[in-house]
């Protein structure tokens, strides 16, 4: 049903194959466009638009943490597990008003 198929990359200019195997998982996602970019190309685009995370320890724990924010000190900075536990007891407290 498939067959291997010869594609150039639009930001290298290389010539890659998209498999019958790739297109078979392509179809069985519901994606219907073929690749425009090289593997290469796919792995270095979408490590390039990862948001900078920055090193924090949290306000609340001490526990070291990341951020997608560069921390000052007159900002809170909470770990994902003492955010988790804010955002609970902010939704308790709302409940109970």
């Amino acid at each position: 049903m498939y067959e291997d198929q010869t594609l150039v990359c639009e930001d290298c200019g290389k010539e890659f194959v998209f498999s019958a195997g790739e297109q078979e998982f392509y179809a069985q996602k519901g994606l219907v466009n073929t690749p425009k970019r090289c593997p290469e190309c796919r792995k270095a685009r979408k490590h390039k638009s990862r948001r900078k995370m920055y090193d924090a320890i949290c306000s609340k724990c001490g526990a070291a943490t990341k951020v997608p924010f560069k921390p000052t000190e007159d900002r809170e900075i909470l770990c994902k597990e003492c955010f988790a536990q804010k955002k609970q007891e902010e939704a308790q407290a709302q409940a109970s008003e």
